[in-house]
């Protein structure tokens, strides 16, 4: 995540993990949610912070959630169920459910699957916010697999040339096993900059770089801007629980497909996020974004087992390889060391899972304000 979206050195209140993860799973808890989905849903948002992914962290999503709850858009106790079933594929009614709840379990099911057929493909319709994609994604590390998620989102980028928003930012997660380096693990939204991050520039005050949002007319804009100076400026850190209420995330900017403009390779990711409507939306039923007819999320989540393809041993051995050879580049002329998606955030992961992870006085303050409302403990 780019250095600007962090909590500013200044300001950075540092919290214990495991007092992030109580408090937490406390507010959960008030909601209604079983014991098992209040575990699974704190540990989606807290492994977000802890690898640096603050838009989906505890920052922005559980007041988010709270909003969702209130309005009965979130089912706090989903009845999710299997729709269609074959040895390798699976289609799933979500109930509702959020996401960061339901999707885990999905990937466990694809998993298994891919034990026995090499591959386990699971679509996932009528579902909420699904967090942090990695987090999804990841879940099939843990048994030498190769994992893949998507989510088909509210409308939030304006097509290329069109006046209007019409499709979600529909992120997509990819990750794979390594050996003794850190995992390959690839997680970005199709649009220029996530929606969360909005809200991350909101609360911070920091600026939107060019080819990130259109005006209200859907051209792109193609200058610096900051959120304050925007004519349809709203601070959206401040009205979460409101906007998640109705179930869709409005917002007060239309964002770009990444590349900003024809030139730069719009239509691409524009088509990258259509991709993600089929497999994600369409796939399992759903109604997609520019339908006008959405509701919730759909979502996508698929499991490859390298061992059906190559020897694991030999494949981790080679992603090394080719990881350390991307790690060995020379730096240009800026001098910044060259990386690969998810070696940063394990750094990350390693470092605040020692020192804590840093939140932002105004969130901290909401958690204290809500630990008196709910009467559960409080952060610090």
């Amino acid at each position: 995540m780019l250095e600007r979206f962090h909590v500013p050195d200044q300001e950075i209140i540092l919290i214990q993990e495991e007092n992030l993860r109580n408090v937490t799973e406390q507010i959960f808890r008030s909601q209604g949610m079983p014991e098992k989905d209040c575990k699974l849903a704190t540990d989606a948002l807290i492994s977000s912070d802890l690898r640096g992914v603050e838009t989906h962290g505890v920052s922005n999503m559980v007041r988010a959630y709270l909003g969702a709850f209130k309005s009965k858009n979130i089912n706090p106790k989903p009845n999710w169920k299997i729709v269609k079933e074959t040895p390798s594929c699976i289609t799933i009614d979500s109930d509702a459910g959020l996401g960061i709840v339901v999707a885990p379990q999905a990937m466990e099911i694809a998993a298994e699957k891919a034990k026995k057929t090499g591959v386990g493909l699971v679509t996932l319709g009528n579902g909420r916010h699904i967090g942090m994609l990695a987090y999804h994604a990841m879940i099939a590390l843990k048994y030498d697999m190769i994992g893949t998620c998507m989510a088909a989102c509210s409308p939030r980028m304006v097509p290329t040339f069109s006046s209007k928003k019409a499709i979600g930012t529909n992120p997509i997660a990819y990750a794979a096993p390594a050996n003794e380096l850190p995992p390959f693990v690839f997680d970005a939204a199709m649009t220029s900059v996530a929606g969360n991050k909005i809200v991350l520039a909101s609360r911070l005050g920091v600026d939107l770089e060019p080819g990130w949002i259109a005006d209200d007319n859907g051209n792109p804009i193609m200058e610096k801007v900051n959120m304050k100076d925007l004519d349809q400026y709203e601070d959206e850190s401040k009205n979460l629980e409101e906007r998640y209420a109705s179930g869709y995330i409005s917002s007060s900017v239309d964002l770009l497909p990444f590349g900003g403009t024809r030139e730069m390779g719009s239509h691409k990711s524009y088509s990258m996020a259509m991709v993600v409507d089929v497999l994600a939306g369409i796939l399992n039923g759903s109604k997609t974004a520019p339908t006008g007819e959405h509701t919730g999320q759909g979502h996508f989540l698929a499991a490859y087992s390298v061992d059906a393809f190559i020897d694991t041993k030999e494949f981790k051995e080679l992603m090394d390889k080719y990881l350390q050879s991307l790690l060995d580049l020379p730096s240009n002329s800026e001098g910044k060391e060259v990386v690969y998606a998810g070696y940063i955030e394990a750094k990350e992961q390693e470092k605040r899972g020692k020192e804590g992870i840093p939140l932002h006085p105004e969130v901290v303050e909401w958690y204290q304000k809500t630990s008196e409302e709910l009467n559960i403990d409080r952060l610090i």
